[in-house]
């Protein structure tokens, strides 16, 4: 039985699904798209908060919306993102190679295998969605907050059947490296949300954001099928995952195998992270109100500088690595993990700086609406500062976990995910119960942990890939951090000036002027000690900005990343 899309659905522009050649190109399209969904996303979270924040109760229940998340978000990145990150991307480029109708066949059975269980496992939370919320959520969670919570999450359950279609239909698009359209679909669900809130708040109250994140994951499932269809996907409703060989046995589908075989290690490394996240929420909600706001809100903003570099790059280099990681000699492999660090290190170090230092007006500028708390906001902005530290080591651990999977090494990230949780476990604890330094504790945990679990990763990836960790790793990455220093110096003093003797931050026109000034000095301080100590990506933008005329040119470019071995020597 085959699923035919109506004609006019296939009928996208050609630029919109243009293969992108170089792991520099497909990021730059992402992060553009990321950039745009991020705004989107500001725009939400600010509708949200007027919303939500005007009287106590409605602060406590978006409190309550905001834990409702974590286990629909739970399930879906165990059941359905474990496998496809894990393996559906290198398994589908291969049998792609050989036969798109075998390979389409795969992704229709593996599809409804995966639905399958997820429905099932769906079902289970959806009966038992109070007693989960008790078990999430600590002594600060009121009864009326534990109710909302319950409500919420079997409404967004349906949410995350939507994504895993959606997810998969990316992996699909990704493999034939097409990226533009499954980054703008994030861009899409924020649109969703913001319709279900501004069409049934004033009747469902904060109901209605859950119907948003439900319509918001249906549109972020819609955009993305006319491209997967012009690609020759043709969704079935098959459960042929075991056929007879040659032999006349039956035998289980080799990709399927595949898939399922590299799937456990990387959920149990994705569980992990979930439990973690889990482990942080009844922490916050031990702490007190509003505590669980804060920690969502300070970890949206320290994943923005992330979501621009560190996950564009990685998910735009793991094609690229999965075809490298099949010749027996892994130098190509290892300078195109390294250029790939370095690209991420050069815009990651000047955001973590800027984030650091312009912590208060950005806070401000994000969710400091009307509604919010004062002591609220300066709160979130001291656990902004400390969990900055930590932005290029989590946007490098999201190339490097995607390194180990481009090698079919699922069991490295998972022993190195043990380690980084216990880390940040044991700091948690010290800190919130023995310290009694609440926020601030955890958010020093994580920056702790997530540092440590980079290192961890390095180091293991050197023993796999022989003379990774070396001079051509360290010496740029030390001359980035240089850099970052001394934009972090000549910041701070500007900053100050300008804040208490130009501009009256009291009105958002000023604060924002006062960001973007200071900010701007920051970064251009930032470029002249990278030129200053030679720094090689600093080429990424004199190219951009030698050839804005010509950005498509620019972009298509690919002997930078995929044909130059050298990398002290690529002109990215």
């Amino acid at each position: 039985m085959v699923f035919k899309l109506p004609k006019i659905l296939s009928s996208y522009t050609e630029w919109l699904d243009r293969q992108q050649s170089s792991i520099l190109s497909a990021a730059a399209f992402i992060t553009v798209a990321n950039v745009i969904s991020a705004l989107s996303g500001f725009f939400r979270t600010r509708l949200l908060v007027a919303y939500f924040f005007g009287t106590p109760a409605s602060s406590r229940a978006f409190e309550a919306f905001l834990v409702a998340s974590q286990i629909p978000d739970m399930m879906f990145k165990l059941i359905v993102f474990g496998a496809l990150s894990a393996a559906f991307i290198p398994i589908f480029t291969q049998y792609k190679k050989t036969s798109e109708q075998e390979a389409f066949r795969m992704t229709s059975t593996l599809m409804n295998l995966l639905l399958g269980v997820f429905l099932v496992i769906a079902l289970i939370v959806f009966t038992f969605a109070r007693p989960l919320t008790f078990l999430q959520t600590g002594s600060q969670f009121t009864p009326e907050q534990v109710v909302i919570t319950t409500n919420l999450t079997r409404i967004m359950l349906a949410a995350q059947f939507f994504f895993a279609v959606s997810n998969f239909l990316t992996g699909i698009l990704q493999s034939y490296r097409r990226f533009l359209i499954p980054a703008l679909a994030p861009i899409i669900y924020n649109l969703g949300i913001l319709l279900g809130v501004y069409l049934f708040a004033p009747t469902f109250g904060i109901y209605a954001a859950g119907i948003g994140v439900v319509l918001g994951a249906f549109l972020h499932m819609f955009i993305q099928f006319p491209s997967a269809y012009k690609l020759g996907f043709r969704y079935s409703f098959t459960f042929r995952w075991r056929h007879l060989n040659d032999e006349g046995r039956m035998v289980t589908h080799d990709g399927i195998k595949r898939v399922v075989g590299l799937t456990p290690a990387r959920t149990s490394t994705l569980g992990i992270s979930e439990l973690q996240d889990l482990f942080t929420g009844k922490l916050a909600t031990t702490i007190g109100h509003l505590s669980f706001v804060v920690v969502n809100f300070a970890t949206s903003l320290m994943t923005l500088p992330i979501r621009f570099f560190g996950v564009p790059i990685g998910q735009a280099a793991l094609p690229f690595l999965s075809d490298e990681s099949d010749e027996k000699d892994l130098s190509r492999f290892s300078d195109l993990v390294l250029t790939s660090i370095h690209q991420i290190s050069f815009f990651a170090f000047p955001a973590s700086v800027l984030l650091l230092i312009l912590r208060l007006p950005i806070v401000r500028l994000t969710y400091g609406a009307r509604n919010f708390p004062w002591e609220t906001t300066l709160l979130t902005s001291k656990v902004v500062a400390i969990i900055a530290l930590s932005i290029t080591a989590q946007a490098i651990v999201q190339l490097l976990i995607r390194a180990f999977y481009a090698l079919k090494n699922t069991r490295t990230p998972f022993y190195i995910a043990i380690m980084s949780a216990a880390i940040y476990v044991t700091l948690s604890l010290v800190s919130v119960f023995v310290l009694h330094s609440g926020l601030i504790g955890l958010a020093v945990a994580t920056t702790v942990s997530t540092i440590a679990e980079m290192m961890l990763f390095m180091f293991f990836l050197d023993r796999r890939v022989k003379g990774f960790a070396s001079k051509k790793l360290w010496l740029p990455q030390l001359k980035m951090i240089t850099a970052s220093f001394l934009m972090a110096v000549f910041l701070y003093l500007p900053f100050r000036i300008l804040d208490e003797l130009v501009f009256n931050t009291s009105h958002v026109v000023q604060l924002l002027l006062l960001t973007i000034t200071t900010g701007t000095i920051g970064m251009l301080v930032y470029i002249y000690f990278a030129a200053l100590f030679d720094v090689h990506e600093l080429s990424i933008i004199r190219d951009i900005m030698n050839k804005v005329g010509s950005w498509k040119k620019t972009l298509a470019r690919t002997e930078e990343v995929i044909l130059e071995t050298n990398v002290e020597n690529t002109d990215i």
